[in-house]
């Protein structure tokens, strides 16, 4: 008998002003619902909302009080989301929630806010032609580091939570789903991949520190996406192959520590106001990683239980401790089941790895439910459900079937895939 965890998300606007909302969650049989705590601008549908169809959330915002004491003397501030009634509608949501028995994990998107990027453009990632993405906060600006942590610290302060899953805990690249995006499809995976390093001057400055002349990496990342677009390196080239072994392995060191202080600052804020919480990491084992996924591995997270857990490693680096892993598992294809085992067999065993799946395009509605068990079959002891306030009453169906198939012993091999679908790069969720 297989007994997984089951987490399905909302939105604060779901749960507030929807008296049905609480009785829908528990006929699912889901006991715990991850609620956004601060999260990106949204355009999102509410088809069961009694009020509403469509909220728009027009930009990142915290869901709690922007208290003026924690922000004071900062340039980076969260918004206040005056789009939903209340000053704390995350704390009036979780309330609402745990007095109907539900658990609540506080769901944190960190490095990710366009109107910070565009009013501080020193704080984006930038490209190595001068690029700036605004919507992704770079780690390496010591600011960011203070925003995340503070964020983190405020979303969860001063109101019960279960656990706390951390979106965009890292650098963030070339992909985004927004503002009417019209870079899909152009930029094969290596070249998207070159795109996504940073070249801001906090992480030049690193590359310096490390013996690396930043304007050589930026003319060999040129020069390799020029080749990857002409067709001199393949679609998929690795970042060895475009820049050379040296170039490649500063870049991701310097990415990779960076992360790692981003995540510390982050978990050590969350503790600080609630020591108990389940930590969730959305993560996968792609080294070059840049999404609200962040790269892991079995050096650069460990679990909470052992001693020395979220101490510093043989390099000096603070490795985080953390419950879970999540993967991004929403196209539903062989590629995500491959996704989700290898990451398994990258982590410890006794993180527990979850896996991220939607009844929203891209999923196909006709393999949804068989993708569930072929994720649970690949290693996944969690399934975090997508989306309890987005989901039609098609949907809310599908959720319902995932979430017997999770009590069940039940697990199947993934589908061959239709030979006419073209699948999506993406293996994830849009930032």
């Amino acid at each position: 008998m297989v007994t997984a965890r089951v987490v399905g998300y909302a939105y604060p606007w779901d749960v507030l002003g929807d008296p049905a909302f609480v009785s829908r969650v528990r006929a699912l049989g889901v006991t715990e619902v991850a609620l956004a705590a601060s999260y990106h601008a949204t355009r999102a549908a509410t088809p069961l909302h009694p009020d509403h169809l469509v909220v728009e959330a027009r930009e990142a915002a915290l869901y709690r009080p922007v208290r003026q004491h924690a922000w004071s003397g900062r340039r980076l501030v969260p918004l206040a989301a005056d789009w939903v009634p209340g000053d704390d509608p995350f704390g009036a949501a979780t309330v609402r929630l745990r007095a109907a028995g539900i658990s609540v994990t506080a769901w944190v998107v960190l490095a990710h806010a366009t109107h910070l990027g565009t009013a501080h453009p020193d704080v984006a990632v930038r490209n190595c032609r001068g690029d700036s993405y605004p919507y992704a906060l770079c780690p390496a600006n010591p600011e960011v580091r203070q925003y995340a942590a503070t964020l983190a610290a405020e979303a969860v302060r001063g109101v019960p939570v279960d656990g706390v899953s951390l979106e965009a805990c890292g650098q963030l690249g070339i992909d985004h789903n927004g503002r009417h995006e019209k870079t899909t499809g152009v930029f094969p995976p290596a070249a998207r991949r070159a795109l996504s390093v940073c070249c801001c001057g906090y992480c030049t400055a690193d590359w310096i520190r490390r013996g690396q002349d930043p304007d050589q990496v930026a003319e060999r990342l040129s020069a390799g996406i020029g080749g990857v677009l002409a067709g001199s390196h393949g679609a998929d080239a690795p970042m060895s192959e475009l820049v050379g072994d040296r170039i490649a392995e500063i870049v991701l060191a310097t990415r990779r520590d960076f992360a790692a202080a981003l995540r510390a600052d982050v978990l050590a804020a969350v503790h600080g106001h609630a020591p108990s919480a389940r930590i969730t990491l959305h993560g996968r084992a792609e080294p070059w990683a840049t999404s609200p996924d962040v790269a892991v591995d079995a050096d650069t997270v460990r679990p909470v239980d052992p001693p020395g857990a979220g101490q510093p490693d043989d390099g000096g680096r603070v490795v985080p401790a953390v419950d879970a892993v999540l993967t991004s598992c929403w196209p539903t294809t062989p590629a995500s089941v491959e996704t989700l085992a290898h990451t398994r067999s990258v982590l410890p065993d006794e993180v527990n790895l979850g896996a991220y799946l939607t009844v929203l395009p891209p999923a196909d509605a006709d393999r949804i439910v068989d993708h569930a068990g072929a994720l649970l079959g690949a290693g996944a002891t969690e399934l975090h459900l997508y989306h309890l306030g987005l989901a039609p009453p098609s949907g809310q169906e599908q959720l319902a079937e995932i979430v017997r198939r999770c009590h069940t012993d039940e697990s199947v091999d993934e589908p061959e895939p239709d030979p006419t679908d073209v699948d999506s790069p993406e293996l994830g969720p849009p930032a």
